[in-house]
């Protein structure tokens, strides 16, 4: 087990460790909620370097993109800044991420006092807030340079090299594995071609590339008591990428009816009016930053991020399991099928959803009366 406060105190932190809690949100990495004696408690998270190899570089992405923000939003006063953007704490050696001794990189942010964290939204408030939330997100970085960002994980969301890796899985599993998994093998390989279309239009230069965050899951949003959006979080997957990473995959947690591991696929359904919300939020903030041709395939991108999800989650079980953390027997395959079928119930309310981000985008651009 890490000895948190001996981690804690190589940090600048204002105060002194008290206690320390997991936070049991994420996948990838381990959080901790610290205590301290000081005006704030603080969140002390180990970044998983398996996953992600060059931690270094994943930090000074996080870091720039806290310091663009707070740029954009200088006019805020000090205390409403830090709820809107991350605080990083400085190492005593001056540094941003420390080193221990088994090789574990850690970081350490000032927790937002009062928050809230929803892990599924309850209500059409909060997808509205959330969609708020993203856009303006997506809205304050359009000018910043995402050449100066670092593919942390190449290829996150190319689909074209998580088909590959899908095969790859596929062709070394185990026969039990795949037996277990074929229906969602068969829908993914009937996926393909369907699924390549946005890349296609990346690949042509037809889709820009801007500073996106990659995993904008609702619990990656921190709310106020009060239902309020506040800041996006885990910016770890900060990296160039198409819109429609980000609002494809706030839809995929935001608008399904189910957890993401629900294993009862009957409750797996699509919520068109927490839809409603998230784009109107999401439309309204972002404004002119997003050109018509990638407001046309925003619909599409929920289904085609909810796909690269369960692909992944399919393919880490075909590989035993190796990436995502898991609790119980097919946890990954759970998540995978309950995924294809959010997938499934997305392309029932497509045209739905196309009307809906029409609608909303016509109102954004209603001309003044004079």
């Amino acid at each position: 087990m890490f000895d948190l406060e001996k981690i804690f105190n190589q940090f600048r932190a204002e105060g002194e460790f008290v206690v320390a809690r997991e936070l049991g949100v994420g996948h990838i990495n381990d959080t901790f909620l610290v205590k301290s004696t000081g005006r704030t408690d603080f969140v002390l998270q180990r970044i998983n370097h398996v996953v992600f190899p060059n931690v270094p570089e994943l930090v000074e992405n996080k870091v720039l993109i806290s310091r663009h923000l707070r740029e954009k939003l200088a006019h805020l006063d000090a205390d409403e800044l830090e709820k809107r953007v991350l605080t990083f704490v400085r190492t005593n050696s001056g540094g941003d991420y420390y080193l221990d001794d088994d090789g574990n990189y850690w970081n350490l942010t000032v927790y937002i006092n009062g928050s809230v964290i929803y892990a599924r939204v309850t209500s059409n408030k909060v997808a509205f807030e959330a969609g708020k939330l993203f856009g303006e997100f997506l809205f304050l970085t359009r000018d910043f340079d995402s050449s100066k960002l670092k593919e942390v994980i190449p290829d996150f969301h190319k689909m074209s090299s998580r088909l590959g890796q899908f095969d790859r899985a596929l062709s070394a599993a185990a026969p039990e594995r795949i037996r277990l998994a074929l229906e969602s093998i068969e829908f993914a390989d009937q996926s393909r071609e369907e699924m390549l279309r946005l890349e296609r239009l990346i690949d042509q230069g037809l889709i820009p590339i801007r500073a996106t965050h990659n995993d904008t899951k609702i619990s990656n949003a921190v709310f106020s008591e009060n239902d309020q959006a506040l800041c996006v979080i885990d910016t770890d997957t900060v990296m160039p990428g198409a819109i429609h990473f980000d609002f494809g995959d706030a839809v995929r947690t935001i608008c399904s009816t189910a957890d993401e591991d629900e294993p009862d696929l009957a409750k797996v359904r699509f919520d068109l009016g927490f839809f409603e919300s998230f784009a109107s939020g999401f439309i309204g903030s972002l404004g002119d930053g997003i050109s018509d041709l990638e407001a046309e395939y925003l619909a599409f991108s929920a289904k085609m991020m909810t796909f690269i999800v369960g692909l992944r989650m399919l393919t880490d079980f075909l590989e035993n399991d190796t990436y995502f953390k898991t609790s119980r027997e097919n946890h990954n395959l759970d998540r995978a099928r309950n995924q294809f079928r959010l997938a499934q119930e997305m392309e029932k309310n497509m045209d739905e959803m196309g009307e809906i981000i029409r609608s909303e985008r016509a109102k954004t651009f209603e001309p003044v009366t004079p």
